[in-house]
């Protein structure tokens, strides 16, 4: 709920740009999907552009036009979420590894009729 009423301060003064720092951090899955959603629809239905500092690799992929990923103090990577996930960069890769092993490990408990 504070997450939601510091949005809603942030955009009383119409703003063109909005910098969120991490917005979802302290979330159980399910309020950062709800946090998620109204970054993009802030996007979406005000024009606002957001810069989203993240360690929340999903979120950050869901919301994002561009991602850029730092590694030891520089961007290693930076570009649109398909080209981050084509990537072979090994530093690129253990920021995705995580995320993409939970995602796997969903479907196939999908796959065989049991949530995980």
């Amino acid at each position: 709920m504070k997450k939601r009423v510091g949005i809603a301060r942030a955009i009383a003064g119409q703003p063109k740009y909005l910098l969120y720092d991490e917005p979802t951090s302290g979330l159980d899955p399910v309020n950062a999907d709800v946090i998620d959603g109204l970054v993009e629809r802030l996007r979406d239905e005000l024009g606002v552009t957001s810069v989203v500092v993240s360690h929340d690799v999903r979120g950050s992929f869901r919301v994002a036009d561009r991602v850029a990923l730092l590694w030891q103090a520089k961007i290693r990577a930076v570009g649109p979420p398909d080209q981050i996930l084509a990537s072979k960069d090994p530093a690129v890769l253990q920021f995705l590894e995580r995320d993409l092993e939970m995602t796997l490990i969903q479907a196939e408990g999908v796959a065989r009729g049991r949530n995980v």
